[in-house]
Formats: structure tokens, sequence, C-alpha cells
């Protein structure tokens, strides 16, 4: 059974403590916006699940029963930076597997200012969920006094410089390429346009990284509906329908602890597996893509993912960015909504946040950051510790 997405909503990605809301509000306001989208009530909605990582348990009841008081299931889902996308495959599978025909899946968070801790307890790193990940990178590069997740991925991005030769103004290319797609969305956390030479002038987090390169914290909510082909029909949406053409998930193999290296515990092996499963479950590839919503919490894991997808060899990531192919004009257009780096990263609702972007990309509904022609689009959210889920959405002619 094929599933299609036919509402989505969003708020605007906010600066933590900077509006007076509190995550039931969020999602209020994400959730409404998506069953408006798809033109249903939320009495319609057969089961909930519900991405977050920081409030307290049940807090998807507490955010769901806002939008009614239907007794339907409600699922509270954490995997990390991949919650949302989490989220939305379970969406995805009650849909396909028969169960339902409609679900709606959502994602929030509401977040504290300030870097993001690396999972650990109180500090003490070997009762962390990712101590595996971290002692990957102490046995390697030791242990800075940074904070711990732009540590990992600033110590992946020294190897792949060490390794291929990537330059510092390649990785700022990133920043500068998805802080200039923001400033044509106006629900993203910033607006604001920087060259490469300012990129690199910031405030340095974890070299090579600069501030203007790490995703900052954020508040937000995202929600998408997820119907089966005979909910369309039955209810004349073939206007709205995207179709989830395939999606995989993956958790950590071998392959992210055997090299020793940050590049693999970070998980480009999780999402070059989760990539091929997907491509091949959707009958498509990248050459297929027109545009990609991808996990740049850091702009090296842009740089990764872009050959974690196949988009390049290894190692030519860099001049791939740099070249232009990756913006409008080039061969992709990788993160319009100006990504985690620019848009925001609320844990919760990232992945959904992409799905959103993708599907009104997809319907020519992107206003100024429209990609002309797009039909096929591919969404990648990543969560250390980790889960790789990446998901293909195409809309038919």
């Amino acid at each position: 059974m094929k599933s299609y997405i036919v509402g989505v909503g969003t708020t605007k990605f906010e600066k933590p403590e900077s509006r007076d809301w509190q995550y039931w509000d969020m999602v209020r306001e994400a959730g409404g916006a998506a069953l408006a989208d798809a033109g249903i009530p939320y009495e319609q909605v057969e089961q909930v699940p519900v991405g977050y990582c920081f409030q307290a348990s049940t807090a998807g009841q507490r955010a769901a029963y806002e939008l009614g008081l239907t007794g339907v299931p409600v699922y509270n889902v954490n995997n990390n930076c991949a919650t949302g996308a989490t989220a939305l495959m379970m969406a995805r599978q009650f849909v396909e597997g028969g169960i339902s025909d409609c679900v709606l899946a959502l994602g929030f968070e509401k977040m504290a200012r300030g870097a993001l801790g690396g999972g650990s307890d109180g500090g003490d790193f070997k009762t962390s969920p990712v101590a595996r990940h971290y002692g990957i990178m102490a046995a390697s590069h030791g242990f800075e006094m940074t904070p711990p997740t732009a540590q990992i991925f600033g110590n992946a991005a020294r190897e792949h410089m060490a390794k291929y030769g990537t330059t510092e103004a390649q990785l700022a290319a990133v920043g500068a390429k998805n802080h200039r797609h923001s400033a044509h969305n106006p629900q993203a956390q910033f607006q604001d346009v920087y060259t490469v030479d300012e990129i690199l002038a910031a405030r340095t987090v974890h070299a090579p990284l600069t501030k203007l390169q790490c995703s900052p914290t954020s508040d937000g909510s995202a929600a998408v509906v997820v119907v089966s082909e005979r909910f369309v029909e039955r209810h004349g949406l073939a206007e709205k329908a995207v179709e989830i053409a395939g999606q995989a998930m993956t958790t950590d193999t071998p392959a992210s602890f055997s090299s020793g290296t940050c590049v693999d515990a970070v998980g480009q092996p999780m999402s070059r597996e989760a990539a091929r499963q997907a491509y091949e479950r959707a009958g498509l590839g990248i050459e297929d893509v027109d545009v990609v919503e991808l996990h740049d919490c850091f702009s090296i894991n842009e740089l990764l993912t872009y050959e974690a997808l196949g988009m390049c060899e290894p190692g030519e990531s860099g001049e791939l960015v740099e070249s232009g192919a990756t913006t409008y004009g080039g061969r992709w257009v990788v993160n319009p909504s100006g990504g985690l780096i620019s848009k925001g990263h609320p844990l919760g609702a990232t992945g959904l946040a992409q799905a959103a972007e993708l599907v009104r990309q997809l319907r020519a509904e992107a206003g100024a950051r429209q990609v002309e022609g797009a039909r096929v689009g591919l969404a990648h959210n990543i969560g250390l510790g980790g889960a790789a889920v990446v998901t293909l959405l195409r809309r038919q002619a």
C-alpha cells in the first residue's frame, strides 16, 4: 500500500526564550496548520506519533490534546536528532501496513540557550548513550573543553581535511550557502547572509568550525499528515498528495566504530546504507533527485552526507559545494530552507520540517526559494547514538 503526505505545518523556529510560548502552543500552531493544509479535522486522525527529546514522558499527549480529545493512540518518540523523521517513519508504517488510513506525525522542542551537551548524565560520559562514540573520538583526538557535539563533528572535519585536503573555505561555503538560502524563508530562525570570509572570521567553536557553521538550539514545531491511497481518493486530495516513494532507517553497525574515525562515528556509514535502501525501495537514484533537505548540524556533516548520498565520490564534497552544484542553478538545491545551520534545529521537529519543506517544493508552494521544476525530493535526518533516516518524496506529473 502506498502512503502520501497531504498536509504540512510548521511554526517559525525561534531562539530559545525569545518567544512566550510552551511546547503545546507550538504543536497547536503546527498541527493545526497541517490539518488545515490537508483540509481534514483532527477527528479523522487515527494515530499520532509525537517526537521530542527534552520534555517529560507523555508530553506528546499534552501537546496533541491541544488539537482534540479523541482518545486515539499517541506515541512518544525520542531518537536524538533523528526524532522527527522517526515519527514520520512510524506514520508511514502505520499507513503502508494497512493499520490506519490517516496518521498525524508531530514534532516539537522547547530548548535551553547555549550549546547542546554530549548526552552525558551530569557530565559522566561513561553513562552516556553515546559513550562509545565519544570513546572513539577521545582515543584519536583526546577531549577538549569545547561543546561535545561540536567537538566530535569538528574532529571529523579535521580528519576529512587531513585525508582529502578539504579546506576551511570549503567548510565555510556550506554555511554561506545555507545562510543565503534562509534569507528567503520567513520561518527560519536566521535570515542573515554572510560571506565565506565572514563565516571564517566568526568565533571558533571547535576548530575548524566557527559559530556560523554550527546549528543553533531552537524552539519550534512541525507536523505532517500521512494518509493511504484510498484516503486520498475518498477525500479528493490528489492535488495535495506527495508520495513517500521510499524510506529507510539504519542504526550503527560495526562500520561506525571499526575504523576509529570520527567521520564514521558521527554516522556516515549509517547515512550511506539508509540512502542505499531508500533508493532501492523507491526505484530512484540520486540522479533523479531535484531538491535535498539534509542534516547539516555542522558544516562538515553536509559534506559527509553529499558523499553518503552518492552526490560525489569520497573526498570530493568540498569541491562540490565550492562549485555551486548544490545551490540554485546547480545540479541540486540542498537545504533551500536554510538547513539546520540557519533555519534552526529544534531536535524533535527537524525531520518533519525537512519533509514539510520538500512537500512545499514539490507542490511549487515555496515562494522565493522555489526550486524550479522540482519533482523528487530527498530528506536526510541523522541522530548521534544513532539513527539515520532517508526519505524520498515524489510528486506525480
